[in-house]
């Protein structure tokens, strides 16, 4: 097993913490290793259930790390099916429920929670799914009983990491940041997909606060631990863009707008392109993401409605379809970040109103 250094960016504020970690390129071959593997013992008549929860579980962490609808797509099929057959377990509806989660079906996905407990007594894993949801619906309260009530209980790298990103969600930057290196320095592992998504949401948590030169050194580590790392690799361009680098940014998010079926990185790559002046192949990355989106809205409505406002009004410039998806966004969760794009939308769609006489 090949191993790299991997220095956390806060190590600057909080003293050295250097973690070995598996060099991410191999750990990707070995997840597509694990998928096969398991998918060939799913095939079987007398595949277990926690067979194909763990099959469902790597699809999830590949689509993930690679930007793969497809694979979103493809777990939930197996865990629909599960359900269906091994209507009796709990582990099965909170697979599904993960899956539901993660296309932003979050009413289905509490449902099937409040299923898994009547089957079965996974009541602390069935409590993190619920803390997630709940976070993701701007139910704060709710999910910080649960996140705070577990990391007290039980201080992990997974209970730290995920009270780290609520306290950041609720503007708590330094609690959130002290989180951050105490959950690190308790990881035991060697793959480094547990160290990049860590990186990965301490980044967001400094982009959607502004601080671009933070979020720029997290997402920049994510991506050192996995190269392949889209959601990274794709924020960092972003970022870059707003320091100025347009050609590094062009040059991280082309390869991501050509592979990836989620059409976010066509759709950045077309607003920096338009930015720094290149119209002719902004329309092209803008035609692009337009196409996916509206296929994606048909068919995933909730998981998509926020990016497709966001897109539609920023290259797509269409501020009347932005506001249309923007309430779509709202009407699912109530959170800060919604509140914001739905009162973006608001304003341009009447701006757009005025200046075209309506």
């Amino acid at each position: 097993m090949t191993t790299a250094s991997h220095i956390s960016p806060l190590v600057g504020r909080y003293g050295t913490t250097e973690v070995l970690a598996t060099d991410g390129m191999i750990a990707l071959m070995n997840l597509e290793a694990q998928i096969d593997g398991q998918q060939s013992e799913a095939m079987l008549d007398h595949s277990t259930v926690e067979a194909q929860v763990a099959l469902i579980e790597l699809i999830t962490l590949r689509g993930l790390i690679l930007g793969r609808i497809v694979d979103y797509e493809c777990a939930d099929g197996i865990a629909e099916r599960l359900t269906r057959s091994e209507a009796a377990d709990g582990a099965a509806f909170v697979a599904r429920a993960r899956i539901r989660a993660t296309l932003h079906l979050f009413a289905d996905a509490l449902n099937d929670l409040a299923i898994a407990e009547r089957l079965s007594s996974l009541i602390e894993t069935i409590n993190v799914e619920r803390a997630a949801i709940f976070q993701a619906l701007g139910r704060y309260d709710e999910a910080l009983a649960i996140r705070q009530g577990a990391a007290d209980l039980r201080p992990s790298f997974e209970t730290l990491g995920a009270l780290a990103g609520l306290r950041g969600e609720l503007g708590e930057f330094e609690t959130a940041e002290t989180l951050y290196q105490e959950s690190r320095n308790r990881y035991r592992g060697v793959s480094p997909f547990p160290l990049a998504l860590l990186d990965f949401q301490c980044g967001l948590m400094w982009m959607n606060n502004g601080r671009l030169d933070h979020a720029r050194m997290s997402f920049d580590a994510a991506r050192r631990l996995v190269p392949a790392y889209a959601p990274a690799q794709g924020h960092l361009a972003e970022v870059e863009a707003e320091f100025g680098d347009i050609e590094t940014a062009v040059a991280r998010l082309y390869p991501l707008a050509i592979s990836s079926d989620d059409p976010d990185y066509a759709a950045q790559l077309a607003r920096i392109l338009r930015k720094a002046g290149r119209a002719l192949e902004s329309r092209h990355w803008c035609q692009q993401a337009a196409a996916r989106y509206d296929e994606l809205v048909v068919s995933h409505p909730e998981a998509f409605a926020d990016h497709a406002a966001e897109f539609w009004l920023a290259a797509g410039a269409d501020p009347i379809k932005a506001l249309r998806l923007a309430r779509m966004n709202l009407e699912v969760r109530k959170t800060p970040r919604a509140y914001d794009l739905f009162s973006q939308a608001v304003r341009s769609s009447q701006g757009s109103r005025v200046a075209t006489g309506l």
